[in-house]
């Protein structure tokens, strides 16, 4: 299954981008499409860094947390 087969949550934008017809775009178009969805991947990249340099001074700070269980029905084997 591919992954533009799986569901997405409801008002998901990634999920409302890969629905979008394509067909009707120019190649300049399609072009300036994906120079903006890279410079989001980007950002978005940058903002997960940054979140884990937070964390991983928080945890410095007040010590690891645990490991999170795993979801409910699954033994982690």
């Amino acid at each position: 299954m591919d992954a533009d087969d799986l569901p997405r949550r409801k008002g998901d934008l990634a999920g409302h981008l890969a629905t979008e017809p394509l067909d009707s775009l120019s190649v300049d178009e399609l072009t300036a499409r994906i120079a903006l969805l890279e410079a989001e991947i980007a950002r978005t990249a940058r903002h997960r860094d940054q979140a884990g340099r937070t964390r991983a001074a928080a945890d410095a700070l007040f010590g690891a947390r645990p490991p999170a269980p795993p979801p409910s029905g699954e033994t982690g084997r």
